[in-house]
């Protein structure tokens, strides 16, 4: 990193091309800032990763980071622009979303209407789609690991933050107990080998909190937290919100979060996930047009009344 006097209190701090500004996250494994381009004004987020502080399995995790965010171009996943490495910190050229996480999305907005929990999650089966087409479970998956492209309603969702990624191939399994705690797979919280369900177990769960505001299971330690898994016979929506649900939208939830699920791939989930969204929302689209086509017919009706009136 380099420094230069700007002649008052503030200096300006550069990373190679980019000039460092507002520090949007991280952890102890790394740094997220706000940056621009010198030259073209691009701005971007620069994840810093500190390579000191990473174990050998976490170094395969960023290997296996930036060999698929190089391969791949996706609308909803994160896109890679650049990489630069000095002698301390690894540098990853992110896109920048001005919308933020869906973390804060929902902070903001509390539980989000049903037709926007649908296009997000058709967008995020979308992007998890071809995550797994390249046998890769995110391991993460949780709302602040899920970036908006812009603030307006129209945002573009994007998976972002591969950093416990890893490559598993098909029949094979992982052991790693990894991820963010409400949002982890019940077979990762009791030490079980699991496969790359474990992400749609943390989909079902994303979903859950967009529809209803708050996460499904709650508990103060990972094993209160598996115990409350196990017991609940029911998903707990809130009763005010429950009557109005399609019903295939509680029945996405509670089918992405089963303790036992099916005998499908990710892959086969996802598109299964894309194609029962756009069901719902054709469904409604026709309902929408029926009811439409009702009022026209009844306002006709009172028309051609009137006129025989008069």
């Amino acid at each position: 990193m380099g420094t230069r006097d700007t002649g008052n209190l503030s200096e300006v701090i550069t990373v190679r091309d980019y000039i460092l500004g507002a520090k949007l996250g991280g952890g102890p494994l790394s740094t997220v800032w706000k940056a621009d381009h010198r030259t073209s004004r691009q701005v971007v987020a620069l994840k810093q990763v500190y390579l000191s502080k990473l174990t050998r399995n976490l170094k395969n995790c960023l290997d296996c980071e930036l060999n698929f965010l190089s391969a791949v171009n996706h609308p909803n996943i994160i896109r890679l622009l650049d990489v630069f490495q000095d002698q301390a910190c690894i540098f990853l050229v992110l896109e920048f979303c001005a919308g933020g996480h869906l973390a804060s999305y929902i902070r903001n907005h509390g539980r989000v209407q049903e037709q926007i929990a649908r296009r997000f999650m058709q967008q995020l089966a979308a992007g998890l789609e071809v995550l797994h087409s390249h046998q890769i479970i995110h391991r993460d998956l949780k709302p602040e690991n899920i970036l908006l492209s812009s603030p307006e309603s129209d945002a573009v969702l994007k998976i972002a933050d591969f950093g416990l990624s890893r490559i598993l191939h098909p029949g094979d399994y992982a052991e790693t107990v990894c991820g963010s705690s409400i949002y982890m797979a019940p077979e990762i919280l009791q030490f079980q080998r699991y496969d790359e369900k474990v992400d749609m177990w943390s989909v079902g769960a994303i979903l859950f909190e967009l529809l209803n505001g708050y996460p499904p299971f709650h508990g103060r330690t990972n094993v209160q937290l598996l115990q409350n898994i196990k017991s609940s016979t029911s998903l707990p929506f809130s009763q005010h919100i429950l009557p109005g649900l399609h019903p295939d939208c509680v029945d996405m939830c509670s089918k992405l979060l089963s303790t036992n699920p099916g005998g499908e791939s990710v892959v086969e989930n996802c598109q299964i996930l894309q194609t029962r969204v756009l069901q719902v929302c054709l469904h409604q689209s026709l309902l929408f047009l029926s009811c439409a086509g009702l009022f026209v017919f009844l306002l006709s009706i009172i028309c051609i009344h009137t006129m025989l009136c008069f």
